[in-house]
This record gives C-alpha cells, structure tokens and sequence, in this order.
C-alpha cells in the first residue's frame, strides 16, 4: 500500500508522542513493504528517514494555527498525489479527512485524547476541539482511539464506534548512560518525570512535592513546550540543588533515563493513552501514577497510583519499600507492557486497518 501520515511534526521523532508514534508506526510499515510518506513541518537532511519518505511543507508558527494550518496544506499536497489510504493523527484535524475521503481515499483518524480540556487553550480553541469530536463521528472513514476509556467516551457522548489500537513501547533496560554523566545523575538515585511542561501534566506540582521529601535522591525533570515560556520559567523557579531541569531530551539519552531512574513519576490528567508511561514501563521503571481512567488502563497493579494530594506520601512511602517489593513492580510494568503495549502488535494492527479501508470493508 501507499501510506500517508498527516497531522504530527514529523520524524525523525523530537516532539511528543505522536512523533514518536508515527516514525515506529511508518518505519515498520515500510520494513512490510509498504510505501510510506510522514508530513513534516521542520526540514530533515535527507528526503527519506530509515526508507520512510518525508514530505516537508510550512505551516503557521503560531501556538493555535501550527497544526490545523500545517495539515491543511499538507491535505492539498495528499490530494495531488493520491496515496492509497491516510492516516491522520490529532482530532483538531477531523475536518480535513473529508476531503481525501471526497477523492475517494478512505481515512482513518487517530483523535488522540479529550483535548479540548487541556488549560492552554483559550475558548475559541476548546470549541474546535468539541466540535471536531463531532465531525469525527461523519469526516473520516474510520476513528481510531488508543485508550478503552477514549472509545467509550466516543461511543457514549457520539454513539460513534472506534477501532481500538493502544500506543506501543519497547521492553527492556539499555546498558548504556552516557546522558546521566552529563545531568550529575547516578543510577538508581533519581526520581524520573517526562512531559511537556504544561499545566495539566504538573511538572510544577511534582517539584513542589518532591521538595517536601527529605531524600539524597534527585529530581530530574524532563521536557519542555512552545508557547508555554511563563509557566516553564514557574517550573525552574527553585533553589533546590537536587532538582535537575535540562529541557527536552530525545532519543538515546531518553531511553537511558528510563532505564536507569529509581521511580518514574507520571502526573498528567489529560489524554488518552500517554507515551511516556508506557515507555518508562516498558524500561522496567518503578512507576507512580496520578489515578485517573486514563492512567490506570495503562499502569494497572503493576503501578502505584496517587490522588493529586498525595504524591508527597507516596514519594515518602516508595523510599520505604524492600528493593524485593520494588523489583516484583518492576518486573510486573515490564511484563505488562510486552503483553500488551508491543510495536509489532500494534503496527500489526494498524496494517490491518488499513488494508480493509483500502479494501472498502466496512469498519
């Protein structure tokens, strides 16, 4: 098949999720066989990445433009070129998946979590959210969600059906870690947090906690977000020599924090399935979870979930466990990854999908 991916920044992956999702998902794709182009936004050395071609095109820098302004170009340029079946990740895109769809290209849409609740957005942005949750029930052929508790809030407030596909994350520790050197970290001796630095996935709220805990352990906090400079500069506003704030970090150094920290903290509340929990489980991590649905599909006993008023406790109480105790959860975020949060299952998965699109089955 000819496979177009819109609606991400595009690979090589140094964003988010998505990102990520879309360069394991096109680049398995092509190791099938498959023809696949990612849209990006930044300009790459080379016009392909690990055989996946990339189709850069510009968009609107802008906090509430980026992505609608850069998929609806990329849209037009899919229309020129007509692949076989896309691929579009972000609900605000719903609107645009009608259009391959009117030329005859069926479309799945990846709506992603319930974003519209995220506090960076204004009223007018929130209302595209909610009103592209409603064209997904009609724009694109077929919705995919990443999380049970997405589908059935889909189902329930749309009456629409989805294809459930979760996110995926490699298993297993890396021996390397060069980039722990590099932060004054030492293995085992840190607390771990990754994700944009936005108010609704709390970095400030874990590093106020964690200040609170009398530990030799450190704190790194991992990440960073365009248009989010007055809260970011909220979050670095400490004297606490064992707080370790490096901003985003990608790639080989990613993967070592995971596999090398003493407990990974996971604080978000908005979204569906979040990469970066599955990832740091699928690393062997000791992982605490802020308890929403989302979260718990996820994490499940092999986590340790918290309310909002207690991660200070919990900080507290994790130091207290035997490392038995700690290892049994270790083993049992691992396990539950590779059984359920495998890459070549969900690519397998996906490539079904969009096989029956391409075969005009009905979804």
């Amino acid at each position: 098949m000819r496979i177009a991916i819109l609606g991400t920044r595009g690979i090589p992956a140094n964003y988010g999720g998505f990102e990520t999702f879309a360069e394991e998902l096109s680049t398995r794709l092509v190791e099938r066989g498959h023809e696949v182009t990612v849209y990006c936004r930044q300009q790459h050395a080379d016009a392909t990445w690990r055989s996946v071609r990339l189709q850069y095109l510009p968009t609107i820098r802008h906090k509430y433009f980026d992505t609608i302004a850069h998929t609806a170009i990329s849209t037009l340029h899919l229309l020129r070129h007509r692949p076989d079946v896309a691929l579009y990740c972000n609900g605000a895109n719903a609107i645009f998946t009608i259009f391959p769809r009117l030329f005859g290209i069926p479309v799945a849409l990846n709506v992603d979590g319930i974003e519209r609740k995220r506090k960076k957005w204004n009223r007018l942005a929130r209302g595209w959210y909610l009103v592209s949750e409603w064209l997904s029930k009609f724009c694109p052929t077929a919705v995919v969600t990443d999380a049970l508790t997405i589908q059935a809030y889909y189902r329930e407030r749309y009456k629409k059906e989805s294809v459930f596909i979760p996110y995926g994350a490699e298993v297993g520790r890396v021996a390397t870690a060069e980039v722990l050197e590099t932060l004054g970290l030492d293995a085992g001796c840190y607390f771990l947090y990754v994700s944009r630095m936005e108010p609704e996935n709390h970095p400030l709220e874990v590093r106020e906690a964690f200040e609170q805990v009398v530990t030799v352990m450190k704190l790194a906090l991992i990440g960073d977000a365009p248009y989010a400079e007055e809260y970011i500069r909220r979050v670095r506003d400490t004297t606490d020599p064992r707080v370790v704030i490096p901003g985003a970090i990608y790639g080989a150094g990613y993967h070592e924090l995971g596999s090398h920290c003493f407990a990974y903290i996971h604080a978000t509340e908005v979204g569906g399935t979040h990469p970066a929990l599955i990832e740091a489980m699928g690393r062997g991590a000791l992982v605490l979870y802020r308890n929403t649905p989302e979260n718990a599909e996820v994490a499940g006993d092999a986590g340790i979930p918290f309310e909002p008023d207690q991660l200070v406790a919990k900080m507290r109480w994790v130091l207290t466990l035997s490392e038995i105790e700690r290892e049994r959860l270790r083993s049992a975020a691992m396990a539950r990854v590779r059984a359920r949060y495998s890459w070549d299952v969900v690519t397998d998965e996906y490539e079904e999908l969009l096989k029956a699109l391409v075969d005009g089955e009905r979804i």
